[in-house]
């Protein structure tokens, strides 16, 4: 099972996958994991990234397609993957879908999780609520004004990903704002 999944911060992306990594027992690939290894792994493209991050730059999607292209050829992605927070744009998802198909991989499904977004701001401050009350430490993101800048860069840059999976015939839409069950339930539904 070969999976993106789309949805703007706070829709349940991470605890829809880990559900999603049990099940199928497949790994989740975070970009920025995949970055940080392949900068301390010191392969070819993590050399590359590790000079971009240390001038201060932003790493390019050549770059990252490059580290998920090394990444899903290990042993653990071989049955399949789920993306993230990736692609963020059109550019990069063009880009993910050129490299796939050079490796003779296709995507099984791009899960969006559609939220009411001012309804998010709501469960952040709860998450955030909650986390405190259990004695635990509180996301950075979870800061409401932080969480709300994410929120615009989100739709601002990677909303227009959706419509892009939407064209392929492979965006499949889930009610993000049901109780986390009812969503699994759901999302295991689109994708049997």
């Amino acid at each position: 099972m070969r999976l993106i999944l789309l949805g703007p911060p706070g829709a349940g992306k991470g605890t829809q996958a880990i559900r999603l990594v049990e099940k199928f027992g497949i790994p989740q690939l975070s970009t920025g994991d995949m970055l940080r290894a392949a900068v301390a792994a010191g392969t070819p493209v993590g050399l590359k990234a590790k000079a971009v991050m240390e001038s201060g730059g932003l790493v390019s999607d050549d770059i990252v397609i490059g580290i998920v292209a090394d990444r899903i050829e290990e042993a653990d992605a071989k049955k399949g993957f789920i993306l993230d927070g990736f692609p963020r744009t059109v550019a990069q998802a063009e880009a993910l879908d050129k490299m796939l198909s050079q490796k003779g991989v296709k995507l099984d499904a791009v899960l969006e999780f559609v939220v009411d977004q001012t309804a998010l701001v709501g469960r952040i401050v709860r998450r955030a609520e909650e986390a405190k009350a259990a004695g635990q430490p509180v996301r950075k993101d979870d800061d409401p004004e932080i969480f709300k800048t994410r929120l615009e860069a989100y739709n601002r840059d990677t909303a227009i990903v959706a419509p892009y999976y939407k064209g392929t015939g492979k965006l499949k839409t889930i009610d993000g704002m049901k109780p986390i069950d009812d969503v699994s339930k759901a999302m295991f539904a689109a994708l049997a």
